[in-house]
């Protein structure tokens, strides 16, 4: 309590105004701003890995179950595996993959054609990316295809009146070096709408039905992945997190068994989500970097201090304190100093990310973009890091700097 007052009188004293006073003002400026702009950086990072999560939500599903051999299953082994009614799965469907060639007009492009049941729509909302057009992959006993925007674009699609697209595939079982153009199976489609996610989902996925990729692809009764959509039966209309869906994956591995593979989103994405981590911890210790350069104005201040007052450390050791004491009034000083920097820094920071987080004021001049404003979401977690890291390297500098200026013989 006495260092408090101490260090209160040299920082606030009406008495006593000098350059000193102005110094240490201008440290607490100097330690703010790093300090908000480090909550500000780690929310936006956070904003844009939420917003890229839930592009990829649109192709990824909760739970994606997979052979743990081969590319296909038989629909029939996981439905006789999967007994019972699970009140944690809100949906699932059935789909097939394989690579193939596109042909509209002159335009020749790979892609992954991914076909899927009537029950995908309830996995995925793929209306909500619809972005001309209708979602429908089957109008009445008619084939039709859905297809990205990046797709439409190499593709040459302008209009969906003019749309028809040729689908090559691979035959199955089957090979000719005399006539090449037999090895494939050709079929017609018509494109129904035109989705929009993220650039590389787009160049790479066109949806059609799972009857069509069946005769297209030569599978019966196959599929290639299981995609479950999970929900929380005390939050029923709220999306179900990663945790959520790792608590229950091992209760679908233990009913199926060692033939299928059960992956979350984040166990299907491992790598891109592990680099996403990586380049926010850089992001932070980089800041951190900044933040510490900024924390030496902090250092000059107390210097000069220190020096400022010298007649008043005789005087207390006149009055008997030792030099712990007056070490630690100093070192009490200086975390004044940061502590006041970390607060006014702290509203700057928390304050900005939370108006741009709720009123989406700075805009972002793309009309391309999936989103209008840059996306920002503010964690108590990232403000603790940034905090508990300032406060160490502000114990550090004050007890190096008095430790070095105050010695047995000032």
């Amino acid at each position: 309590m006495l260092l408090g007052l101490f260090a209160q009188r040299y920082l606030f004293s009406t008495r006593s105004r000098s350059i000193v006073n102005l110094i240490s003002g201008l440290s607490v400026v100097a330690v703010a701003m790093p300090v908000a702009a480090m909550i500000i950086l780690l929310s936006v990072f956070n904003g844009f890995e939420t917003l890229v999560k839930s592009m990829y939500s649109a192709f990824d599903a909760d739970l994606t179950i997979t052979p743990s051999r081969g590319a296909t299953f038989d629909t029939r082994t996981v439905d006789s595996l999967l007994e019972g009614d699970h009140p944690r799965i809100a949906a699932r469907s059935f789909v097939l993959e394989q690579s193939v060639l596109l042909e509209h007009d002159d335009n020749r492009t790979t892609a992954t054609l991914r076909g899927v049941d009537d029950s995908y729509s309830e996995v995925f909302p793929m209306s909500d990316y619809i972005t001309g057009g209708e979602w429908e992959v089957r109008f009445g006993d008619r084939e039709r295809m859905s297809i990205g925007q990046s797709m439409a674009w190499q593709l040459g699609i302008h209009s969906l009146a003019d749309s028809d697209i040729k689908v090559y595939a691979v035959r199955r079982n089957s090979f000719s070096s005399l006539l090449p153009f037999e090895n494939y199976t050709a079929r017609t489609l018509r494109v129904s709408g035109v989705y929009s996610v993220d650039t590389d989902t787009e160049r790479t996925y066109v949806l059609s039905s799972l009857r069509f990729a069946r005769e297209l692809l030569g599978y019966e009764n196959r599929a290639s992945a299981l995609l479950i959509h999970l929900c929380d039966p005390a939050h029923p209309e709220e999306r179900v997190s990663d945790d959520f869906a790792t608590r229950f994956a091992p209760t679908l591995r233990e009913e199926l068994g060692k033939t299928f593979t059960v992956r979350t989103r984040s166990e299907l994405r491992a790598s891109f989500y592990r680099i996403m981590t990586y380049e926010k911890w850089g992001i932070f210790f980089i800041s951190l970097l900044v933040l510490i350069i900024a924390s030496f104005s902090m250092v000059g201040a107390l210097a000069m201090l220190i020096v400022d007052k010298r007649h008043d450390i005789s005087t207390l050791r006149a009055l008997g304190a030792d030099w712990g004491f007056i070490r630690s009034i100093f070192r009490t000083e200086g975390l004044l100093i940061c502590a006041m920097g970390a607060l006014l820094g702290t509203v700057i920071g928390v304050g900005a990310t939370l108006v741009q987080q709720y009123f989406g004021i700075i805009k972002i001049p793309a009309d391309t973009f999936l989103t209008k404003s840059y996306p920002v979401v503010f964690r108590l977690w990232d403000l603790g890091a940034v905090l508990v890291s300032f406060a160490a390297i502000a114990a550090v500098l004050s007890h190096i700097t008095v430790r070095n200026m105050i010695k047995s013989k000032l």
